[in-house]
């Protein structure tokens, strides 16, 4: 994985947010009965998920990384954008300081949890789980969609 590969996602992502800000605050955070529940609660989730794995596991840059269940409600289009800006922060980070070790792994406690086992993972491993963890919850987010009427669009990285 590489800075330009990672682009590819960062523009699948864009079209999916551009999408979600299209969506009425109904549509946005309606219950679904299934992943997430909301469409705004999956972007979190995933946004969450790179917090967690690369920017606190990783980078140690923070041990606050996943949206507490209360501040969801919070959460709007807006926000969520920022918070996939911090996103590509800790990715490019990580692809730069790490570029020459990841396939060296790393052992430590998840810092975001309390009195945990140390666990070992990659860096790749790492990357390779948030940017799949992302697409499979994307296809959640689009069938979620198509419940509320939209037509989502072409979100694969081949159609960028």
């Amino acid at each position: 994985m590489d800075q330009h590969e990672y682009e590819w996602i960062r523009q699948t992502r864009a079209i999916l947010l551009d999408f979600c800000s299209e969506l009425s605050p109904h549509d946005f955070t309606r219950s679904h009965g299934f992943g997430f529940q909301s469409i705004r609660d999956t972007l979190v989730h995933i946004a969450d998920c790179y917090c967690a794995w690369i920017g606190s596991y990783l980078l140690l840059q923070t041990r606050t990384p996943i949206t507490a269940k209360e501040h969801l409600s919070t959460m709007d289009i807006d926000r969520i954008k920022h918070r996939f800006a911090q996103v590509d922060l800790y990715v490019a980070e990580a692809l730069n300081r790490l570029q020459q070790q990841m396939d060296e792994p790393i052992e430590r406690p998840i810092p975001w949890r309390t009195g945990g086992e140390p666990i070992s993972m990659t860096p790749r491993k790492l990357l390779l789980h948030t940017i799949t963890h992302e697409f499979h919850h994307k296809g959640q987010i689009m069938a979620m969609a198509r419940q509320t009427g939209h037509e989502p669009p072409n979100t694969d990285v081949l159609g960028v």
